[in-house]
């Protein structure tokens, strides 16, 4: 562990300290966080490893997918191969009902995946995730404090860190557990940003489109996507930073987009957060991010968006933002 890292660990824990005898209220950090209520046996069966996350200079990298998507659809022909190519090793977890259901489950599985491949990586690992994939393991750092001494780097592409405008509507007839809990000013967005939305300790990078039709607003002077308070390094960058006249939507930013790959790169590749500076803007000539097969390209998007279509349309629709824990309350 980095100087850097132990100091910062150190003052997370006095300040978490100081904070628990005026209140009663905040965790300490060397407390591990509300008991786990997944079956071990699930949370074990959706983590998949590829590589020895034992070895290499780079750090093995968990991959959490977006809403309506499953680990392999939404990496296997993108970033996992990308990763493979470089010599990293990484995983993916597999969230409950397509990411669709009760994101405070999904943050179980997210802790688990965390805790499981820092012990069989003897050191810290980062996390890149896609939109509510991007969001959701803050969820885990901030209820299950051991997490936070696991991970070197954050890397949301288009997370949804604020929520959607765009699930308002979606939601009025009903809709999934998860795009309730995604709408802008929803209890689980409220709870998760209070009190400061990043950890001392934490490299944090976000990368985002202006054009961004699923995460809405992500346009200045607060795009939803951005993190802004809190004692982590933050770096918030939007494609448009890099290649002023780039457009790129949701899904593909989560998919195929050159520069956004750009940017996760840069950050697992430097200490601290991602920085724009650093980007070679050769990038923005670029069709796609390595890692994608342009002969495999229309069969892979079609499994693609054929995942989104179906399991928005078949998920079973709910009335009401699922109820917060008891953990999250207050």
């Amino acid at each position: 562990m980095s100087v850097r890292r132990v100091v910062a660990v150190l003052a997370t824990t006095v300040v978490c300290a100081l904070a628990a005898v005026g209140t009663g209220a905040v965790a300490h950090a060397d407390e591990s966080g509300p008991e786990l209520s997944v079956p071990a046996a699930d949370l074990e069966k959706s983590l998949t490893c590829h590589g020895d996350l034992t070895s290499g200079e780079r750090s093995p990298v968990l991959l959490v997918p977006g809403s309506t998507l499953t680990p392999d659809v939404n990496y296997d022909w993108n970033y996992g191969p990308a990763l493979a190519a470089r010599g990293q090793a990484y995983c993916w977890v597999e969230l409950p009902g397509n990411a669709l259901d009760d994101i405070q489950v999904a943050g179980e599985y997210v802790t688990h995946a965390i805790r499981t491949m820092h012990d069989e990586a003897g050191r810290t690992i980062d996390v890149v995730g896609f939109s509510q994939g991007g969001m959701v393991p803050r969820w885990s750092l901030k209820y299950w404090p051991d997490t936070r001494e696991a991970v070197r780097d954050v890397v949301g592409i288009d997370p949804s860190n604020h929520g959607t405008l765009d699930a308002h509507p979606v939601c009025a007839p009903g809709c999934a557990p998860a795009f309730w809990q995604q709408q802008t000013d929803s209890d689980f967005l409220t709870a998760l940003n209070d009190g400061g939305e990043t950890f001392a300790g934490i490299d944090y990078s976000v990368v985002y489109t202006y054009t961004d039709e699923v995460v809405f607003p992500n346009l200045p002077p607060e795009p939803s996507s951005e993190l802004r308070t809190g004692d982590g390094a933050i770096s918030d960058i939007a494609v448009q930073d890099i290649c002023p006249v780039h457009v790129s939507e949701h899904l593909t930013m989560g998919s195929t987009d050159p520069v956004g790959y750009a940017v996760v790169v840069d950050a697992l590749d430097h200490e601290g957060p991602a920085d724009a500076s650093r980007i070679d803007r050769s990038v923005c000539a670029a069709a796609l991010m390595p890692g994608v097969d342009p002969v495999a390209l229309p069969v892979n998007e079609a499994r693609y968006l054929g995942q989104v279509g179906t399991a928005i349309a078949t998920h079973p629709l709910v009335n009401a933002e699922p109820e917060l824990r008891e953990y999250a309350r207050g």
